[in-house]
């Protein structure tokens, strides 16, 4: 059987004296799933997304992510896990200011020690598929929003990512832009990338993912599977992003 990619075994976490964030939380997430976590603000899901990052530490249960116990790893050792693991996109993109397009792509890559012309060719690529190839040289601050957010995931899967966590992806954009930052998640989806994305928007939920997991006071309430998920068991996704293809990605 397929080691699941993420695998949630009664998690709790509490904050101070306040109710528990996250309650009694159990997950199986497969490889190649897309999994959207919805939820009103103060449900728990950034707090799930934190411990499944190991950017947080539960206070009771375990948190497994491709076969690595990150509840229980050091502080280095939680960096190295999200390094060599673990692709993120937030709303506000983290882009940094003073690199250029590229120098932000391949920053992750030289940290995890890949040579620097590896990783040049590796940014290019993403870039060209992505459709932001003209801005390589260019600093964020003079991009649009949705340029950005595409700096961010060719950042985020720049190191074949084991999984792909996004929150609230589209929650800076337009409507348009937005609605290209849900293409490219289906494309990365498409080609067999492992993606839980946080989200409010309930439209990005149903285009990009095959799963709905509906948190509530910390708590899951419902977890439900699309009908083209189900009638596709077993077999691989046919349809392709005009974008994203398996030789960038994977």
């Amino acid at each position: 059987m397929t080691t699941p990619v993420i695998e949630l075994r009664e998690v709790s976490r509490r904050y101070d004296n306040g109710p528990p964030a996250v309650h009694e939380v159990s997950l199986t997430v497969r490889p190649g799933e897309a999994v959207a976590v919805l939820g009103p603000s103060g449900s728990g899901k950034s707090t799930l997304l934190n411990l499944i990052a190991g950017l947080d530490r539960p206070d009771t249960g375990t948190v497994t992510v491709d076969g690595v116990r990150v509840d229980r790893l050091s502080e280095a050792g939680s960096a190295l896990y999200r390094r060599s693991k673990i692709g993120m996109v937030f709303q506000f993109f983290n882009l940094l200011d003073d690199l250029t397009v590229t120098d932000n792509v391949v920053l992750p890559a030289r940290l995890a020690g890949m040579a620097r012309r590896e990783a040049g060719r590796r940014a290019a690529e993403l870039l060209q598929l992505l459709g932001i190839e003209r801005h390589a040289r260019a600093y964020p601050a003079r991009l649009s929003g949705g340029e950005r957010q595409r700096v961010a995931v060719a950042r985020a899967v720049m190191n074949w990512p084991a999984l792909l966590l996004a929150d609230e992806p589209t929650g800076a954009l337009d409507t348009a832009a937005g609605e290209d930052v849900s293409r490219l998640l289906s494309g990365l989806h498409a080609e067999g990338q492992s993606i839980v994305v946080v989200t409010h928007d309930l439209g990005l939920a149903r285009s990009c993912t095959n799963r709905t997991v509906r948190i509530a006071d910390g708590r899951i309430i419902e977890d439900a599977r699309s009908q083209e998920a189900t009638s596709q068991e077993g077999t691989s996704r046919t349809v392709a992003s005009e974008t994203v293809t398996s030789r960038a990605v994977r």
